[in-house]
């Protein structure tokens, strides 16, 4: 588990956006770990957690989008029945609000993030290490190889 920047990209709603901002990150090199896109009737969000977020700001910026920058709780957890709704209930438990999240796919048997919002990130990260959710196998997202040390 950690506190990681997520990216908002505010988008026009029309093809290709989507695939540009895509296609560009992947030349850049810059990975997405998750992602979330919803829609309003003016513009959409894209909501995104990368591996190289200085390397990602830099690429961001070159395509002239609005940007917001957000800190968000990521957790890995086990890809199975009741791993989100666990961590949901420790979090309700302590009067914590979330006031999004999303998670990524996970393969059978594997491991998925989830990418909380929460309106109390320091005391919500406290809960959760206290609850089991801070281990190095519940809890972390791997660091890129540019980031371990």
């Amino acid at each position: 588990m950690e506190i990681r920047t997520q990216y908002s990209l505010f988008l026009v709603n029309k093809p290709g956006v989507l695939a540009n901002i895509c296609r560009t990150l992947a030349d850049n090199h810059v990975n997405i770990k998750a992602m979330t896109l919803v829609d309003s009737s003016e513009h959409g969000v894209l909501r995104m957690v990368v591996e190289d977020g200085a390397r990602s700001e830099k690429v961001l910026a070159g395509l002239n989008l609005p940007l917001t920058k957000t800190d968000v709780l990521c957790i890995e957890m086990s890809n199975e029945s009741g791993a989100l709704a666990s961590v949901a209930e420790k979090l309700a438990k302590e009067h914590i609000n979330v006031n999004y999240a999303y998670v990524t796919s996970g393969s059978p048997g594997g491991k998925t993030v989830c990418v909380f919002k929460v309106a109390d990130m320091k005391k919500a990260e406290k809960v959760l290490k206290e609850k089991g959710h801070g281990t190095r196998d519940s809890g972390k997202m791997r660091a890129s190889p540019g980031q371990r040390r």
